[in-house]
């Protein structure tokens, strides 16, 4: 029936307001909440009325409209104290039930004097005290207007009436209960508390409409607090789904957006307020407005400290908003508010808390969640940088002494050094050789563009009178040639650096650094030509060992000289590898990597462990390239760039995801995924590493952060740039979450939408399983005849590739469905009777002796199905007759499941026993005890010998025993 339609009568207003019920919470339901309590007053029926008022109290409870729900709640009072006799057993026990929702709001409403909330606690414990309810509930509600006024005696005086009194059916669920008790643990500033109290609900022991949602929600700051990250992340993860299309859960969605702030999280939070722009003006809960504006003003504040406080930002409708504009508007309608309240209360309680949630400072630099987001502050310490007292800039000589030590020793930052000296010797006299230093390094810096630069640090070396050096940066220009591909002039240049360099090293004129330097450019040069023409390996390799001569055992303390060694040692593992032998260029890689991690130099050592992990990639030694892997992650350390620590993390998620190490390799997929959006790089490697993690949280049963991060991944996956393989997987894999979580038709979407790119592969089953999935899915939603679209194009699909095993449980799934459709029992015999001729004709001629047994298995299963199916389709109103000719059918078919099942032997006893106690069951049914007994005492027979601690044994034998009572009485 529409919004629209008239209602005609008791029935069909139930109906209407069953409906309006499952509708989303807002406007737009209590609107026709409205309607409906209009529509029961034209009935003449006092229930209908209470119960429409009922309905509406509850729609604007769970609403922004709250405010709303005191009207509605003042009627059904006043009709329980002048008639009571016009309410059910139903509606009396709800219209005691909301006393609490009415002291809740009372206190959410600044405007309602303390006087009357109090005056209303006496009204509440009077009324329950007559109808023979427990004070729980009372001295909860009391607890909550003392702790909200900041009286701390008395709430404490309450908490423990609270817990002392019975439960009884007016107590709150459980779940409810714990989020309160907890949340007064955290107000006394005992988090680990609060989190133990929340346990049960956290873990699913307890929940109800609005838990574990606020319980999810509370435990985001607590557990930042104590140290508890991952668990943090995954509740922001969890509980954000749950309460995002929620619109009464405003405080909760609060929560969600304070842990964005405090986590560097400061973009995702800026998504978070987009999504919810109502949120910002809807009146009709003002304690949780001045929440959400809290909040709201903190992350803000966030924002323009980083400096991003004229970024544009969500805010109120009606006009553009900078960061700083809304973080001074928001604290002053929060503090609005607080005043109003506190003003109320005569406390300054309310107020301060306000204060303190606003100006809290971050707990974390940047927490990373897997979902894309993007930075917007650099990593950096998080507590404020104390300055030393001002001090003179360093010296040209102190800038020079540091970077020399810096490029000495070969670490990370000497071009950065350099660049310092650069800037210092700018338009000031400095000698030739300095000259030639800053030339040399900036150079260095330019990579393929720096020959020119290369060559006047030569021209400069030469005036000063170091001819060795000269020459090595003539073959450093040489190099850079080679890098820009010109490969030929680089070998051609590079003939006469060496013949001199050689000639001055023999007549000691040079040292060993430079003789080195010159004998590693040219090994570099001619390892280009290897690597991009195939051609010269074994002059390149007569390189790299006379360079190895030289260096080789001179090294010492020179990390210099080392490092020409570990590098000459990897140029070998590279020719190795370019003539085909995988382990001795791994080996020897390994040797490279050892020498720089000696020397000290680790960060050096990475790309030779990557190497390493390649090459046992492609021999299937997979704990070698594990290894390999976590060493390049801890060499590396924090001198790898962004994208490739992405990289290498990405890297072995894939690996120890390989093995079966779900929750470590997810942490890597995590890290993968964050420093990818660190580089920049969220649509490319990030949503590669996004796909990978939901995958990993999948199989941990982690459903509802994997469909998060999933749907964060499929925001950039694409065919084009992922394959549409990876787009198809991650649809599918978030169709399983989304079926795990009951939005079932959410995952059929996904399903369906997987199965249309599949559908163009040439292989088929993927396309087939979506399909039935999808099915699957559609049926769970209620959806039918959808339902059975879907399952006859799987079944299409399924006989197309000659797989009769999920062809008859399409046919099966169809006769279910066929149950609630207009094709009805008989649509549903034909679906079921040709299940059954399917796997009778695929066993005809069938030799194979494997593929028989499983066949057989399957006609057994569809027998028994037929037989449930049969004895379920009778209708309720059915004759005897028609009930008995059902019954034996079923009996018939089940009958059958057991012929097929004994043929299996032992691998079908259990199938076997099970068919037998149904048609146990159906015996008793038709008014045969003896026949039924039989039965009984068949499978009580059948597990004589079997073993006692077996659970479907035990099951079995229970029942059998259940079965035989009649008969034995």
């Amino acid at each position: 029936m529409g919004a629209t339609g008239g209602i005609a009568d008791f029935d069909a207003l139930r109906r209407a307001m069953a409906e309006n019920a499952e509708e989303p919470e807002g406007p737009a339901r209590n609107a026709r909440a409205e309607q409906l309590l209009a529509e029961a007053e034209k009935l003449n029926i006092p229930l209908a009325v209470v119960e429409a008022l009922g309905h509406q109290l509850k729609v604007y409870n769970y609403s922004s409209e709250k405010d709303k729900m005191f009207v509605p709640f003042a009627r059904l009072l006043r009709l329980w104290d002048e008639r009571p006799g016009d309410f059910d057993e139903y509606e009396t026990h709800s219209l005691y039930w909301v006393f609490k929702w009415m002291s809740a709001g009372m206190l959410d409403q600044p405007h309602i004097p303390l006087a009357s909330i109090e005056k209303w606690l006496g009204e509440m414990e009077h009324r329950y005290r007559l109808a023979g309810h427990s004070e729980r509930a009372v001295r909860s509600a009391e607890f909550s207007v003392a702790a909200h006024v900041g009286d701390f005696s008395r709430a404490e005086r309450a908490y423990a009436a609270w817990l002392a009194a019975d439960r009884d059916r007016m107590a709150d669920c459980h779940a409810c209960e714990l989020h309160g008790q907890g949340g007064w643990q955290l107000r006394n500033g005992r988090d680990a508390e609060a989190l133990e109290l929340w346990r049960p609900v956290l873990e699913g022991e307890y929940s109800c409409a609005h838990e574990p949602h606020t319980v999810l929600a509370s435990s985001l700051v607590p557990l930042l607090r104590l140290g508890r990250t991952d668990e943090a992340r995954a509740h922001h993860l969890r509980g954000f789904r749950l309460v995002r299309p929620m619109e009464s859960m405003r405080g909760a969605y609060a929560d969600h957006v304070e842990f964005c702030a405090l986590t560097g999280n400061e973009a995702r939070g800026l998504e978070l307020l987009a999504e919810r722009p109502a949120y910002f003006t809807d009146a009709g809960q003002p304690r949780s407005r001045m929440d959400f504006l809290a909040v709201v003003t903190l992350l803000m504040d966030r924002l323009t400290g980083l400096g991003l406080g004229e970024q544009r930002v969500p805010g109120p409708a009606g006009r553009a908003w900078s960061a700083a504009e809304l973080a001074g508007h928001a604290r002053a309608e929060a503090l609005e508010l607080a005043a109003r309240f506190d003003a109320r209360n005569g406390t300054s309680y309310v107020g301060d808390r306000v204060r303190e949630r606003m100006d809290q400072r971050p707990l974390a630099d940047r927490l990373p969640l897997g979902v894309r987001a993007a930075r917007t502050a650099p990593a950096g310490p998080l507590a404020p940088v104390v300055r030393a007292p001002a001090q003179e800039p360093p010296s040209l000589s102190e800038l020079l002494a540091e970077a020399r030590r810096l490029s000495d020793t070969l670490q990370p930052h000497a071009l950065e050094a350099w660049a310092a000296v650069a800037e210092a010797v700018e338009g000031t006299e400095v000698d030739a050789y300095v000259r030639a230093e800053v030339a040399d390094h900036t150079a260095m810096g330019r990579g393929p563009e720096g020959a020119e630069l290369f060559e006047r640090a030569a021209e400069l070396y030469a005036r000063a009178g170091d001819e060795g050096e000269a020459i090595a940066a003539r073959a450093r220009a040489a190099y850079v040639r080679a890098l820009a591909g010109e490969v030929d002039v680089a070998t051609a240049a590079i003939g006469e650096p060496y013949d001199r360099i050689l000639a001055l090293y023999a007549d000691e004129a040079t040292g060993v650094r430079q003789t080195a330097s010159v004998l590693m450019s040219r090994a570099r040069i001619l390892m280009r030509r290897v690597h991009e023409r195939s051609e010269g390996a074994l002059e390149a390799e007569q390189a790299v060992r006379e360079l190895l001569a030289l260096v080789g055992g001179r090294g010492g303390s020179d990390v210099r000289l080392v490092s020409r060694a570990a590098e000459g040692r990897a140029m070998l593992a590279e020719l190795a590898e370019h003539a085909g032998d995988g382990e001795r260029a791994a080996e020897l890689f390994r040797q490279a990597s050892a020498q720089f991690v000696g020397a000290e130099l680790p960060w050096f050592a990475v790309e030779y462990e990557v190497r390493v992990a390649a090459l046992a990639h492609e021999q299937g030694d997979m704990a070698e390239a594990e290894r390999a892997l976590r060493a390049a992650l801890e060499h590396g350390g924090p001198h790898v760039e962004a994208v490739g620590r992405a990289q290498l993390h990405l890297q072995l998620a894939e690996v120890l995801g390989g093995r079966g190490a779900a929750e470590e390799a997810a942490e890597h997929a995590l890290q993968a995924a964050h420093w990818a959006d660190e580089a920049g790089e969220s649509a490319t490697l990030g949503a590669w590493a996004r796909h990978q993690l939901g995958g990993l949280l999948l199989r941990q049963g982690r459903f509802a952060e994997a469909a998060e991060v999933l749907e964060s991944a499929l925001a950039d996956l694409s065919a084009e740039r992922h394959g549409d393989g990876a787009v198809v997987q991650t649809q599918w894999w978030l169709g399983d979450c989304l079926s795990e979580l009951g939005e079932h038709h959410a995952a059929a979407e996904r399903r369906l939408q997987a199965a249309e790119i599949a559908r163009h592969w040439p292989e088929q089953h993927d396309h087939a399983t979506l399909a039935h999935l999808a099915a699957e899915s559609l049926g769970n939603a209620g959806l039918a005849a959808e339902a059975d679209r879907a399952y006859a194009r799987a079944g299409e699909l399924w006989r197309a590739m000659g797989n009769v095993h999920f062809l008859v449980r399409s046919l099966r799934a169809r006769a279910w469905l066929a149950l609630r459709t207009e094709a009805g029992t008989a649509g549903a015999r034909r679906l079921m009777t040709a299940a059954v001729t399917e796997c009778e004709s695929a066993l005809t001629g069938l030799r194979d002796a494997a593929a028989r047994e499983r066949l057989t298995g399957e006609l057994g299963h569809t027998h028994r199905q037929f037989g449930d199916l049969l004895a379920r389709s009778v209708p309720e109103d059915a004759q005897d007759a028609a009930i008995q000719d059902a019954f034996e059918a079923a009996l018939a078919e089940t009958t059958a499941a057991i012929a097929v099942f004994a043929g299996l032997g032992a691998d079908g006893l259990h199938s076997r026993t099970g068919a037998e106690l149904a048609a146990g069951w159906l015996e008793a049914d038709l008014s045969r005890p003896a026949d039924a007994a039989a039965r009984a005492r068949a499978v009580l027979d059948a597990y004589r010998d079997a073993d006692p601690e077996d659970d479907t044994v035990r099951a079995r034998r229970a029942e059998a025993r259940q079965l035989l009572e009649p008969a034995e009485a």
